[in-house]
């Protein structure tokens, strides 16, 4: 539904699988969002592994047999992502979807998949398998079987081509909430900050802090927003490590990253909650201006020193600070 009043314009609407709203400032302020719209919507033709017909769908179905021509978007995001898991040592893989199809068919039964099941489907993650070819402009995958879930990296992209979409049309205040991933433009019209609260990840209704953001992005990454209780009582999460098979267990519970590039805080969100604190916070020092608030699996809070002076934490909750 579209809002508008003066230069005002709000909407909010169903894409990639989640909700996504928008609130823009500025005389072309309706015309910026329904160019948004549009642009999200060519971005999940490309991206969207559940669309038959999207780039992505076309690359994984020619698994072990050819590679595919691509457009530019989604070459960029792929070679970005191979970088990112290079980096990291694998800890972010965008082959692992054979491994989320499994875990996603085992939820049904409130068990995990079957330990050989996890170790035979584990054989075909691996980023390095990922053929990219710059001068053809191809991306192609060596087995069969193998295929790509961008769901930890291709909302940031997306959120970034929201922010210049925004730019495109003059806008210098905006805001827009891609189902967890933020992205700001400028501040507020009055000049104040963006409030964007980050959940409690065992709390549902519960906040444990507001961050203040002026072209900031802020993505979180977390064991409550997508999991199973098992038969035996355990949390089965739906973020994978595609080292072992299994749901991440690094003693995180939660990781918002906050800096300026989407793409980057998308996947650092994912690689930081893998790594674990000590490793994590290792991963983050290779990125100036990015921050962190991560929440161990004891409940306690941690912010980076950068967020001090614009992380308000909730009343009852105490914060460490990590120097």
């Amino acid at each position: 539904m579209l809002f508008e009043s003066g230069m005002i314009a709000q909407q909010t609407h169903c894409a990639m699988g989640t909700i996504v709203s928008h609130k823009a400032f500025g005389i072309y302020a309706e015309e910026s969002l329904l160019a948004v719209r549009s642009e999200i919507e060519r971005l999940e033709k490309l991206f969207s592994r559940f669309l038959p017909q999207s780039e992505i769908s076309l690359v994984n179905q020619a698994a072990g047999i050819r590679s595919e021509k691509v457009s530019l978007d989604t070459f960029e995001v792929l070679s970005t992502a191979v970088e990112f898991s290079a980096h990291c040592r694998g800890l972010l893989d965008i082959t692992i979807n054979p491994l989320v199809d499994l875990w996603c068919s085992a939820k049904d039964s409130f068990s995990p998949p079957d330990e050989t099941k996890i170790k035979d489907v584990l054989a075909l993650v691996n980023y390095t398998d990922l053929y990219l070819d710059a001068e053809q402009r191809t991306a192609g995958l060596h087995n069969i079987g193998q295929s790509i879930d961008l769901g930890g990296i291709g909302k940031g992209y997306t959120a970034n081509k929201i922010v210049e979409m925004y730019q495109t049309f003059g806008i210098r205040s905006a805001f827009s909430n891609l189902g967890g991933n933020v992205v700001t433009l400028g501040t507020k019209p009055d000049g104040s900050p963006w409030k964007i609260g980050i959940r409690h990840p065992r709390q549902e209704k519960r906040l444990i802090g507001v961050v203040s953001a002026v072209n900031q992005t802020v993505v979180t990454s977390g064991d409550y927003q997508r999991y199973f209780t098992g038969k035996n009582g355990k949390r089965y999460h739906h973020i994978l490590d595609p080292l072992n098979g299994y749901p991440a267990e690094s003693g995180l519970i939660s990781v918002s990253i906050v800096t300026d590039d989407s793409m980057t805080a998308d996947a650092l969100s994912t690689m930081v909650f893998m790594a674990g604190m000590e490793k994590g916070l290792e991963l983050l020092r290779g990125y100036p201006q990015t921050e962190a608030i991560l929440v161990d699996s004891d409940e306690e809070v941690f912010v980076t020193k950068g967020l001090i002076d614009c992380f308000q934490a909730d009343k009852s909750i105490r914060l460490n600070n990590l120097h």
